[in-house]
């Protein structure tokens, strides 16, 4: 049975007023998609599933000629009915298409109408001989005269180029498999435009948005030019929010260490300068987006078109409900109550590590003034975040300066971004795992990095394979989506969409976190295992890399955890002993207790630890 067909698409284009090469082309995949299943709804009506959402459209071939209409529906969503649904709500899709009629052998593909927000303004447009495109799984057909046998529909989904067995992931939990497929299912899918976008609302890149997007990819994809590409983007076309202006530098430093290449860093290095607002310091080294300092002059020089642009600190999305006017289902939006103080902790956080990476970065090209001149102001910044923002009387963070409130957000990002000193690591996390899942699908990232950091694995994994709550992965799968979702659920962003990519935190994490698999040196020369399996029993990974493919697969039997890992040809990797270990062997031979790395030259280790 045909299941899919891959064509290549080389397109060339220049998007929508944004500095790009001409020359620069990106290249897209067209797949044809065979139908799971089909189910008659009625004497002329029928539902065809084609088991994921894509964007794309209908592509419908017929051997008999049908004279009269026929109508579609397309939609992401199916009602009570088991129909596609007409009002699925938020920002979910649906389109009704009507054709008249169908002539033997000829392919049709049905023509969508655009919707005005996504391919107008600051939207990332395709070239017009793609048409236009939406994301559906299902097709109704209504008004069929001919027998149904006598059609191939498929679905024709764009994406950009994608290696879909350069990456796996199994283990002992089921739900954990699920999650895992569906965030790698959303890399795939979203990634139509060449870019990486927000979802299908407004075709928008968003730094946030794209940094999560970039670490879920490169996790699971060795093909890079997409995150080059939306890196490059945002030099020039920077978005709103402090935080988000503070991700720049997160995401050409991550590109950096899968990559290898130092160009974009030596292009844009005055700019990840600015980027990272140093100018908006005051004296003890905090920065405000209420700062004076961020005048016009500035706007300009981060790269806003508009030199009235206004900067405001987001924390997370949405905010409370008496800020936005929507009926939320917690008042409070994804914020935890956060106060949001001129100097705030979430915003110093960034800014901290936007200064420990630009040491790094600095140190990359050799510029040894700027590393002492980064380093000096990253601990200054730490110093006084710890000094300032800290309530040492119950041992967590606050939201700011001169605030008497504690959220989510004011500890996980200090957590996340190795703020907080040794000694009140315990009562910070403890803090942190008192609430819960209190932030958005974006948030998420932040805490469960956070978590992993500090040796909460289990905590962490137990959030992300929860299925009693709505604020979960699980639940996206639940209500029917195949791609993560904006927003936890509809009902906590009411114009959300089911085709987000920053809700793929899982996919990255679990590379990145669980399995500890992360280049330790530029472009995976030498890499990082550091597992932290937490209560699975079984788990295998396939890692894909610049220079080759990272294999792992681990199982508990009892007092014994056996890894055997395969190292590709060019790379060393530094696999990270958990401190419980009592004995351990590598290939046989014992290694002595103490010793915190076993060095993995290329090639199949097996090591086995006592616990």
């Amino acid at each position: 049975m045909r299941k899919y067909i891959t064509l290549l698409l080389f397109v060339t284009f220049i998007t929508n007023n944004q500095a790009q090469d001409s020359s620069e082309k990106i290249q897209l995949e067209t797949t044809l998609v065979a139908p799971k299943t089909v189910t008659k709804l009625g004497e002329d009506s029928y539902l065809i599933d084609f088991g994921k959402a894509y964007f794309g459209t209908v592509q419908i071939e017929s051997k008999k000629t049908q004279n009269d209409s026929l109508v579609f529906h397309l939609g992401e969503k199916l009602n009570d009915q088991h129909k596609v649904d007409r009002t699925p709500g938020g920002t979910i899709r649906y389109q009704k298409v009507i054709l008249n009629g169908l002539s033997a052998g000829k392919k049709i593909d049905l023509s969508l109408t655009p919707d005005k927000r996504n391919t107008t303004g600051a939207a990332i447009l395709l070239p017009e001989s793609m048409g236009t495109v939406m994301p559906f799984r299902y097709c109704q057909v209504d008004h069929l005269t001919i027998p149904i046998e006598e059609l191939q529909f498929s679905q024709k989904a764009v994406h950009n180029r994608f290696h879909d067995n350069a990456s796996d992931f199994t283990s002992s939990d089921k739900v954990l498999d699920a999650i895992w497929d569906l965030c790698k299912h959303t890399i795939k899918a979203t990634s139509f435009t060449g870019y990486y976008v927000d979802g299908d609302r407004e075709r928008i890149p968003y730094e946030a948005d794209a940094y999560i997007n970039q670490l879920s990819h490169y996790s699971v994809d060795s093909v890079y030019t997409i995150g080059r590409r939306t890196n490059e983007y945002f030099i020039d076309n920077p978005t709103w929010p402090t935080e988000w202006l503070l991700h720049t530098v997160l995401m050409f430093h991550a590109d950096y260490m899968y990559t290898g290449d130092l160009a974009p860093l030596e292009k844009h290095y005055e700019n990840l300068k600015l980027k990272t607002l140093m100018d908006l310091e005051r004296e003890d080294g905090l920065i405000s987006s209420s700062s004076p300092h961020l005048n016009q002059e500035l706007i300009n020089q981060l790269g806003f078109k508009k030199p009235d642009t206004k900067i405001k600190d987001i924390i997370d999305w949405p905010p409370a409900q008496k800020d936005t006017g929507w009926k939320l289902a917690t008042a409070e939006g994804e914020r935890d109550g956060y106060e949001i103080v001129p100097v705030n902790t979430v915003v110093n956080s960034f800014y901290y590590y936007n200064l420990k990476l630009m040491t790094e970065i600095a140190g990359f090209l050799g510029k040894k003034q700027d590393i002492l001149f980064f380093q000096n102001k990253a601990n200054k910044v730490k110093n006084t975040i710890n000094t300032k923002l800290f309530d040492a009387e119950k041992g967590y963070y606050i939201d700011g300066e001169h605030s008497t409130h504690a959220s989510l957000h004011a500890n996980m990002m200090p957590l996340a971004f190795d703020l907080v000193p040794e000694e009140h690591v315990k009562t910070v996390t403890e803090f942190v795992k008192t609430r819960g899942m209190a932030c958005s699908v974006y948030g998420s990232q932040y805490l469960l990095e956070g978590l992993f950091k500090n040796n909460e694995a289990q905590y962490a994994l137990d959030l992300i394979t929860e299925t009693e709550s709505d604020r979960s992965w699980w639940n996206m799968i639940q209500v029917g989506a195949t791609m993560t979702m904006e927003a936890w659920d509809v009902k906590y962003k009411p114009n959300s969409d089911w085709n987000h990519a920053w809700g793929t935190a899982p996919l990255n994490i679990t590379t990145r976190y669980m399995w500890g698999i992360k280049p330790k040196t530029a472009g995976f020369k030498i890499a990082e295992i550091k597992p932290q399996l937490a209560n699975l029993t079984f788990t295998k990974i396939k890692v894909p890399t610049k220079i080759g493919i990272i294999t792992a697969h681990f199982e508990k039997l009892k007092d014994l955890a056996l890894y055997t890992i395969e190292i590709p040809a060019g790379m060393v990797a530094e696999f990270i002993i958990p401190s419980k270990a009592s004995k351990i062997k590598h290939n046989g031979k014992i290694i002595k207790k103490n010793t915190p790395v076993i060095s993995l030259e290329s090639g199949v280790h097996k090591i086995q630890l006592k616990q």
